[in-house]
């Protein structure tokens, strides 16, 4: 098959996908568009002890946040089975919390578990949901498609790699491809399996020469100029990449920034990418049929204060909002980049916030959740309170719920 009537092929397969993606939804980490906006209302006012749905204890623990299709939550997690670790997926009921399925899926040795960093999990990944099956991702531990009405394996995968610190990138689907990062401690790559049987589509390396290589960012599909891209931000570098044949159209390079975590958000035509450790900042980039290395063309500015480190920004009415980890939240203009306004949240922060309307939810790295009014001008903390309990999940809000991943529990918040 010609390149360009792969292409033809993999953008109505997209478009299929799309349309298959009807209300109740929310299909991957950040959500439908995978850019922290939600619609709808949500919850205004709990606590710990009001405003809840349901809270259920998981027994497998992680950080990847919750999916949800047809009713089904969709989480993984890894426990401790006498000596082994088991790393599963399993379902929940949306309506009630209760259990659905659950699938044990890989058994990874010791030295594929070792040297996890404090703040990440051995499920970090969030799943995402694709014409009813939900694909679940282990880093170098594994990748796996199943069916999401039973849970029934499609197919599992391992592709070994040296990660650093463990795994933190989520999976993304364009077309018939499922693209994962690979930002491993060495010979970091973008990798692509094909949906339906988990085969290898392709495998392109950075090429990026930087002193650190790893890094941690979720991909994001976007349509430029009438064709496909996947931007992927790595160590030194975001890259745009073609679906059909995973070739690099384009890149910026942005020095030595590494251990990038944030994913991009897109809004009229700009690309806004952080840039990771040690003077982390955030970078405009001009989208559109580029070509090549464009870092000296493409680049429409950078900030540098109180930029993030780990959570992802939001892109909103002529805005960037940014979240920093010690949690000053700042509005960005979008087209200049000059500061707006910014807010102190008390806390640390590695969760990406979310976005519905005027209203902003994030959680802290302790469990204290914030409901932020936001407006052009200034945001106001409108509820303040502390789930007790330690969270680097990102929220999700769908059908005027929230749902809250902390350590030992699953929360569905529906408000006083």
């Amino acid at each position: 098959m010609k390149p360009t009537e792969y292409f033809h092929k993999l953008l109505l397969a997209g478009l299929l996908t799309t349309a298959t993606m009807a209300a109740g939804v929310w299909p991957q980490f950040r959500g439908p568009t995978g850019q922290g906006i939600a619609s709808g209302p949500g919850p205004l006012k709990w606590s710990k002890d009001s405003g809840i749905a349901w809270k259920i204890p998981l027994a497998a623990q992680g950080w990847s946040s919750p999916v949800i299709a047809d009713g089904k939550i969709v989480l993984t997690g890894s426990r401790k089975d006498g000596e082994n670790v088991i790393l599963s997926a399993f379902a929940l009921d949306a309506a009630t919390g209760n259990q659905l399925w659950n699938i044990d899926l890989f058994t990874p040795t010791a030295v594929e578990t070792a040297a996890m960093h404090g703040k990440n999990s051995l499920a970090s990944p969030t799943p995402v949901i694709a014409d009813d099956v939900v694909y679940v991702h282990f880093g170098h531990m594994g990748t796996a498609a199943l069916r999401l009405n039973d849970g029934e394996v499609v197919w599992k995968k391992q592709v070994s790699y040296k990660p650093m610190h463990g795994n933190g990138g989520s999976p993304v689907v364009v077309g018939d491809l499922l693209v994962v990062n690979a930002d491993a401690e060495i010979d970091p790559t973008i990798l692509a399996f094909h949906r339906k049987d988990g085969a290898i589509a392709w495998r392109t390396p950075r090429g990026q020469k930087v002193r650190s290589m790893f890094s941690f960012s979720t991909p994001l599909v976007v349509e430029t100029d009438g064709r496909t891209e996947i931007l992927s931000a790595g160590s030194g570098m975001i890259g745009a990449y073609a679906p059909e044949d995973g070739r690099l159209l384009w890149k910026v390079t942005y020095g030595e920034g590494y251990s990038v975590v944030p994913r991009p958000v897109v809004a009229d035509g700009m690309a806004y990418v952080a840039t990771g450790y040690n003077v982390p900042k955030l970078i405009a980039i001009r989208l559109g049929a580029a070509t090549g290395d464009v870092t000296q063309t493409h680049i429409a500015w950078e900030a540098t204060r109180r930029m993030p480190k780990t959570p992802s920004m939001i892109a909103t009415g002529g805005q960037i909002l940014v979240l920093d980890d010690t949690g000053t939240l700042t509005a960005l203009d979008a087209k200049s980049g000059n500061p707006v306004w910014n807010e102190k949240l008390p806390g640390n922060f590695s969760a990406s916030p979310l976005l519905t309307g005027d209203t902003l939810y994030t959680v802290t790295e302790d469990g204290v959740c914030y409901v932020v009014g936001i407006s052009p001008d200034a945001a106001k903390i409108q509820l303040e309170t502390d789930l007790a309990e330690r969270s680097l999940a990102s929220p999700v809000l769908l059908d005027g719920a929230l749902y809250l991943r902390t350590e030992n529990h699953l929360w569905k918040i529906t408000g006083e």
